[in-house]
């Protein structure tokens, strides 16, 4: 048997260092202060490396967002973990994320609840995403390539929408309509990438801490 030198020699220790570097990552998690073990326990399972471009595999447990190609990136794991345990959405809930991505925060959300629609209108990247998603066996995600600002209204309501491209002002307003009722939408709002994470609930806005983000990009699928 061959094995791949660049990528670190023997699959098996590759494995069971992914392993130590995940588990070591939820603790840094657990630290700063995400205490939803649902989450935890997602965070625990999913593994990153198979989410990211192999030139940075050996990067996906570090403190930082990461390239993923079309000038979009995965966002830090404290970020995911962050947006997941805001939605305050329940095992049963019906998910929805926008801005796909590399598929991570989608797996991660899959684990938590019973279904998640997530959207991406980069269509290699929704393509990657999905290819990713599959091997792995996340089968209650669907991914859809569109415009996100425009949710999913036919599968609406959601018990919680999660939303991974900043802002300017507030949410589209499509997609606070999707709402449940009392469910919560969590959404970078700022400008020029920088702002702050905010959980809207029941007409009210709370700040969930400063972030940097790519911007939201709305008006059709490209």
């Amino acid at each position: 048997m061959r094995h791949d030198v660049r990528r670190g020699g023997n699959p098996e220790n590759m494995a069971g260092r992914a392993d130590r570097e995940r588990a070591a990552m939820v603790e840094r998690l657990r630290r700063r202060g995400i205490s939803d073990e649902r989450v935890l326990d997602a965070m625990r399972q999913v593994p990153r490396e198979r989410f990211v471009p192999r030139d940075v595999a050996g990067a996906a447990y570090q403190d930082n967002p990461l390239p993923i190609g079309l000038g979009q990136t995965i966002s830090a794991p404290l970020i995911v973990a962050l947006s997941a345990a805001a939605m305050q959405a329940g095992p049963d809930a019906h998910v929805l994320e926008i801005g796909t991505g590399s598929g991570y925060g989608a797996a991660v959300l899959s684990r938590c609840h019973r279904s998640v629609v997530t959207i991406e209108r980069h269509p290699e990247l929704a393509d990657r995403a999905r290819r990713a998603l599959e091997a792995l066996g996340y089968d209650n995600v669907e991914v859809r390539t569109g415009d996100g600002a425009l949710g999913a209204p036919e599968r609406a309501p959601f018990d919680g929408i999660v939303v991974t491209a900043m802002a300017e002002d507030e949410p589209p307003p499509a997609l606070l309509d999707q709402l449940a009722q009392d469910a919560a939408l969590v959404c970078p709002v700022g400008h020029h990438g920088s702002g702050t994470l905010t959980r809207f609930r029941g007409g009210r806005a709370e700040d969930l801490g400063a972030v940097a983000f790519v911007p939201l990009v709305t008006g059709g699928a490209t």
